[in-house]
């Protein structure tokens, strides 16, 4: 397969400027919106530092252990669109690690990347030697990229055909292009990240996720967000 899942989500937008990716984190108070284009040149940001500083090619592999955030987002589109192989749970080499501060210790791979997952992507203090930081590692990079193609494996077992062919299971609700799609699914394993990140977005969906909300909050949210439905 020569199309990255990254490239395909970014043809199924309806309107680069509209909201891709809304973040709500109700124990911290964050909420980060970005746009198809924003988030866009920060995958771009990131295929750079792998290909141009990590020497990522296409079916080399690139370890993601973060939990749902905005910049885990971009990560994971950045990596597929450099052509990694994301490695999540599976086994593998991977050229380098991208981890939260505390998972730092879990990770011995040659190179590693902190992400700070704040609102911002301001930098962590006090790094050990050798560890990279997400802003200053990413922020210097090009925000426009011309990947060279998908390697077989997307993320783990599961390989970028196999990803591309994902369908959106809205249950009983349809989620035409463009639609706003409220959700608390998690994606921290290659199936929740299959079924609860790329699919609303191969199906041309915009995703509000949010965490630590009750129904209530989770209700007001979604007449704010202007929401068509909701997975929860």
């Amino acid at each position: 397969m020569t199309d990255t899942i990254t490239g395909l989500v970014l043809t199924r937008v309806a309107d680069p400027a509209r909201p891709l990716l809304t973040y709500y984190d109700e124990a911290t108070g964050e909420r980060t919106e970005l746009s198809a284009a924003t988030l866009g040149n920060w995958a771009a940001k990131i295929a750079n530092y792998l290909r141009d500083e990590i020497g990522v090619l296409p079916g080399d592999g690139v370890r993601v252990d973060l939990p749902e955030h905005w910049q885990s987002a971009a990560v994971l589109l950045g990596a597929w669109w450099a052509g990694a192989h994301v490695l999540i749970d599976g086994d593998g080499d991977a050229r380098v690690a991208f981890v939260s501060h505390e998972r730092l210790d879990a990770h011995d791979e040659d190179e590693v990347v902190v992400v700070p997952l704040d609102p911002f992507a301001m930098g962590t203090p006090d790094l050990p030697l050798g560890v990279n930081d997400f802003g200053e590692s990413i922020r210097a990079h090009g925000d426009r990229f011309s990947p060279s193609g998908a390697g077989a494996q997307a993320i783990d077992d599961l390989g970028t055909t196999e990803l591309a062919a994902t369908r959106f299971d809205a249950g009983s609700s349809d989620a035409p292009r463009g639609a706003r799609v409220l959700s608390t699914r998690p994606w921290r394993t290659a199936d929740t990240i299959r079924d609860g990140f790329v699919a609303p977005l191969l199906a041309g969906a915009s995703l509000v996720w949010v965490r630590g909300a009750d129904d209530d909050r989770l209700d007001a949210i979604a007449a704010m967000e202007k929401t068509d439905l909701s997975l929860r």
